[in-house]
């Protein structure tokens, strides 16, 4: 892949902390088997103690990697502007990304920022509801706490009722509880669809997402309870929220254009396809989109006008789908794409392989590629 390319030189590595091996570590190795030096922070909320071992064992193979930890506050301007930082590789908030993207652009460095988007599946002339309700299981993987989680349903009015009776018996049949719990050495572990949240910050931070979705309007169509006897007795659980859904949310609500980042799912009705599409893109770009219907051909034309950069017809969409690199669009990502040929180029100097569609948006930032 480098052929004649050549280093930029010092790449910077601020990180969310979901997915710290395969995002954040994964991200350094290429960028330091490229040829440049690489330096990384913890995130914040967790991936200390791993990528504490990870670049340990990297600066012991000889790699030229640091690792720094500390509050986002202290380092990250110098890890966005100090004038030895070539590049930058970013994911996080949209409200940082668009900070640094503000500031890397006046001095023209490098960069790659992965952004929230809220990740949406439409419904639309559908009767598939077995198929989509494996999905939905499907789909809570990690508590929703991933980049590609699908937290917005935009479905056909007169479909609701369908949906709901799916939507509701699926997400019923869910366990939530602690991972380690064993009963008996004979017995496998609890077949849980995923465990905690993040901490006690972030299930509370729920909470406040879901009151003020209630105080401005919506309707709770689905509020789950946790199950005593999946957890060990008297044991802490701040950090576990059941699923919840909520209908009909209005626009001043916060929920309505954010993404959660934990087990809480928004649904809207619509009346016309136009409506479907305008509501699929009310974050203005999504990393991965999907849509049902019993008429794909239908779906891959409506896929064309959805801002997102995998849009899957009648199945869900991810980071580690191999039909082409992963990405984003609109204001989920600025920068290079992280993916195979594309992400070497982004760390290195030299001619183009191809030309990258929806990368560098900011034209003052093309010719750094060439």
């Amino acid at each position: 892949m480098l052929g004649t390319r050549t280093p930029l030189g010092l790449v910077s590595n601020i990180a969310s902390w979901n997915y710290p091996m395969s995002v954040l570590l994964h991200a350094v190795l290429v960028q330091v088997l490229c040829g440049n030096a690489a330096i990384a922070k913890t995130p914040t909320d967790g991936g200390f103690i791993s990528l504490s071992l990870a670049f340990a064992l990297a600066r012991r193979c000889g790699l030229p990697v640091t690792l720094v930890s500390g509050a986002g506050g202290a380092l990250s301007d110098v890890l966005v502007k100090h004038d030895a930082v070539d590049c930058l590789s970013f994911v996080g908030g949209r409200y940082n990304g668009r900070n640094i993207a503000d500031a890397l652009a006046q001095n023209q460095k490098r960069y790659l920022l992965e952004m929230e988007g809220v990740n949406t599946y439409g419904i639309w002339n559908y009767s598939q509801w077995d198929t989509l309700a494996d999905q939905l299981k499907k789909g809570y993987d990690y508590g929703k706490q991933r980049c590609t989680a699908y937290v917005r349903f935009v479905v056909e009015r007169r479909l609701f009722p369908q949906f709901l009776e799916t939507y509701t018996a699926a997400i019923r049949s869910l366990k939530i509880g602690n991972p380690t719990l064993v009963e008996d050495a004979a017995d496998p572990l609890p077949a849980l669809a995923f465990g905690p949240v993040i901490n006690r910050a972030q299930a509370e931070d729920l909470d406040r997402l879901y009151a003020d979705a209630l105080k401005t309007g919506a309707t709770p169509v689905y509020d789950g309870r946790l199950d005593d006897s999946l957890f060990l007795p008297g044991q802490d659980r701040s950090a576990y929220r059941a699923p919840r859904a909520l209908v009909g949310l209005p626009r001043q609500s916060e929920l309505y254009f954010k993404e959660p980042f934990g087990p809480i799912d928004s649904i809207v009705l619509v009346d016309r396809a136009e409506e479907l599409v305008g509501e699929m893109n009310i974050s203005n770009g999504a990393l991965v989109a999907a849509l049902a219907s019993d008429d794909e051909k239908w779906a891959k034309r409506t896929a064309k006008e959805v801002r997102a950069f995998k849009v899957g017809i009648n199945q869900l969409r991810s980071r580690g789908d191999r039909e082409e690199v992963f990405g984003g669009l609109g204001e989920s990502w600025k920068g290079a794409f992280v993916g195979g040929r594309l992400l070497v180029e982004a760390v290195t100097q030299g001619p183009v392989s191809q030309p990258v569609l929806g990368n560098y948006n900011d034209a003052t930032l093309l010719p750094a590629m060439t």
